[in-house]
């Protein structure tokens, strides 16, 4: 049997045959010439050698499945890796709660079933908080991590491919769960949310929580204006305030280390306006802010490799004595004929990553004249078209490249996360780009010279 690991986890195990039926029907559904080519059988038993090239192929094969704006946004891809999932971790169909929390810490409990995809999950969670069809869209399901301080680290977006129930507790860590959270980035949307009452308390909730946490940056002045608001219970004034502020709307992950402006500098990464922003300690303890705009990101990629634990020997990763590395690099102009790339070591590469790809589909929609309301009717089917061109921008990642859109330069629709068999690919320097490692950009493409 072969692991799949998605966003660094492992999610399924599966054998070639149970591969080679997907593929079989792939090929009867979308036709032989649109489907990558399948590792053959082989009449005699397999060399160590076959072996690990048979992997090799098959993981290329699921990257390129998983690349392809309509195999990889198919029922029939994305049911099989639920089916596989649940299979591995032996969790049978059946009625169970799960309980999802709000920004504010309240839980709101569920009925479902272990095998409700994560769409499932989300209506369930609308239906019982009373949220209206037409806003279900704006809200996504995270998953999240509980700090000892209370704080909590955003694991990932959960994906079509998954079932929520099984994700959560196949962990076997009381301190995931999962948050509902608005999932655009634009604050002009908060008015749609903000005309239904309870699309209104959620967005006030998270607003509340993001301020407390400390990643809305607010001043004395504007802390006294805030709590009297708050003691009026005016809600929606609490928010147009908060819109003004420093950091409204952004996601800020746990401190990690990046290359830049030199190696090894310890940074605290946040994501929200169309901008990875940074607060990087240097070397000499001087701290400096410095903002990256998706716009001027050429492509970025997560890359994934095993290093030794601390108490591990350096040169050989037994099992369990691994931990996984994760980095994203992205090439950015940082003047008007100067790319550099810069790259983020964290745990929450991925994370990131789906950032920059849902802020880039953002963008793009709205370059095309469309609605957020269009948009994500249309990641219900699966991907989100261009105006101009047939060429999809996928919804986020799926196996996990890092989440689902950053795509490589030659086209947006591959998946940048490392859908990877066995252990999880390694990489060395940025530099070493093949086609299909990482997202282009389509936002970088109508860059001129009066954005530098």
């Amino acid at each position: 049997a072969y692991n799949i690991h998605v966003n660094g986890v492992l999610h399924c195990r599966v054998r070639y045959s149970e591969l080679l039926g997907l593929h079989e029907q792939i090929k009867k559904e979308y036709g032989s010439n649109v489907v990558p080519t399948f590792p053959p059988k082989k009449i005699f038993t397999l060399t160590p050698a076959e072996v690990e090239q048979r992997r090799e192929q098959l993981e290329k094969y699921m990257q390129a499945v998983r690349q392809d704006p309509v195999l990889g946004a198919s029922e029939l891809f994305n049911s099989f890796l639920r089916k596989a999932q649940q299979e591995t971790q032996q969790i049978p169909t059946e009625e169970v709660h799960l309980d999802v929390y709000l920004s504010n810490g309240q839980k709101v409990k569920v009925n479902i079933l272990t095998s409700d995809q994560t769409e499932d999950v989300l209506e369930a969670v609308a239906s019982k908080l009373d949220l209206p069809d037409e806003l279900i869209g704006y809200f996504s399901l995270f998953l999240v991590r509980e700090g000892s301080d209370g704080g909590c680290t955003f694991v990932r977006k959960l994906q079509e491919f998954e079932l929520p129930y099984v994700s959560v507790t196949s962990l076997q860590n009381p301190d995931y769960h999962v948050v509902l959270r608005k999932s655009y980035w634009d604050s002009a949307y908060d008015s749609d949310v903000m005309e239904h009452r309870v699309g209104l308390n959620l967005l006030y909730a998270q607003t509340v929580s993001d301020i407390e946490q400390g990643w809305i940056l607010v001043n004395k002045e504007q802390h006294r204006q805030l709590k009297s608001l708050q003691e009026k219970g005016s809600k929606k004034e609490f928010i147009r305030l908060a819109q003004t502020l420093k950091y409204f709307g952004y996601i800020k992950f746990d401190p990690c280390v990046t290359d830049f402006p030199e190696k090894g500098c310890h940074v605290i990464v946040s994501a929200g306006n169309n901008e990875l922003n940074f607060h990087v300690k240097l070397p000499n303890d001087q701290v400096k802010e410095g903002s990256f705009k998706v716009t001027r990101m050429r492509c970025w990629r997560v890359t994934s490799s095993q290093v030794p634990m601390a108490n591990g020997s350096a040169s050989s990763c037994a099992p369990g004595r691994c931990e996984v590395k994760l980095e994203l690099a992205f090439e950015y102009l940082m003047s008007k004929d100067r790319l550099q790339w810069v790259t983020i070591t964290s745990p929450q590469a991925i994370m990131m990553s789906i950032c920059l790809q849902s802020m880039v589909d953002e963008l793009m929609v709205k370059k095309s004249g469309g609605s957020i309301k269009k948009m994500l009717k249309k990641r219900h089917n699966g991907a989100i078209h261009r105006s101009d061109s047939q060429q999809a921008v996928k919804s986020p990642p799926l196996l996990d490249s890092p989440d689902p859109g950053r795509e490589q330069v030659a086209k947006l629709s591959s998946k940048l996360t490392s859908v990877t068999l066995r252990g999880i690919s390694t990489s060395s320097s940025s530099n070493d780009i093949s086609g299909n490692d990482f997202h282009g950009n389509y936002a970088f493409e109508g860059i001129g010279d009066d954005d530098l």
